[in-house]
């Protein structure tokens, strides 16, 4: 086989869309509809509690909120240099990026860890305090999970490459990886001004 048809033969694999693994793709498109219906059921009982939703808004850290935005998005370019970098067969540089997105992603939960003391411990804050904490605590409480099951299947990634188990003929593992911390951070975008910001 001629250098040209090796080329032709692993630019679909390299290049493919969507990148990463079918099955994550179904699995994405399958948690952003449960976290639409908790976005929707938000927005519905607010039309409906509007007061009691902006008074007690004031009472969450925007500021905490603002720096946990900054963190995901800057996670994001981390890994999307991650995956350049693995496509340019470099898996040095690629763990290297994803190590720094693990940081961000540390950045953000230690954050919201101190939201969540803050509420709970300090205000006394629960699930029935009213429906404004209730939607506040299960919304935030959900994606912080997501944020966790992203920071592990990024840390199994690195390992792997690290290992040398990608290259840039075959690197499915980390788009497939890349794929669903973007989703994480797609769904902040939109938590973020729904819940803290919206008035």
């Amino acid at each position: 086989m001629t250098a040209q048809a090796e080329a032709i033969n692993i630019a679909p694999l390299s290049n493919r869309y969507p990148p990463g693994d079918l099955a994550i793709w179904i699995f994405i498109l399958a948690e952003l509809s449960v976290f639409a219906i908790f976005f929707a059921a938000y927005a519905f009982t607010r039309m409906h509690h509007v007061e009691l939703f902006n008074q007690y808004q004031q009472t969450l850290d925007k500021r905490a909120a603002l720096i946990n935005t900054l963190a995901l998005i800057t996670s994001s370019y981390f890994v999307v240099r991650a995956v350049a970098a693995i496509r340019e067969d470099n898996s040095q540089h690629c763990v290297r990026w994803l190590l720094a997105a693990l940081a961000m992603g540390t950045v953000f939960l230690v954050v919201k860890l101190g939201e969540y003391h803050h509420h709970f411990v300090v205000e006394g804050v629960n699930l029935s305090t009213n429906t404004f904490y209730m939607f506040y605590i299960s919304l935030t409480f959900f994606h912080f999970m997501h944020v966790i099951m992203g920071m592990v299947i990024l840390a199994a990634v690195a390992v792997m490459a690290k290992n040398g188990k990608y290259s840039a003929a075959e690197h499915t593992g980390v788009e497939t990886g890349a794929s669903y911390w973007h989703m994480v951070d797609l769904v902040w975008l939109i938590l973020f001004p729904l819940v803290y910001v919206m008035r």
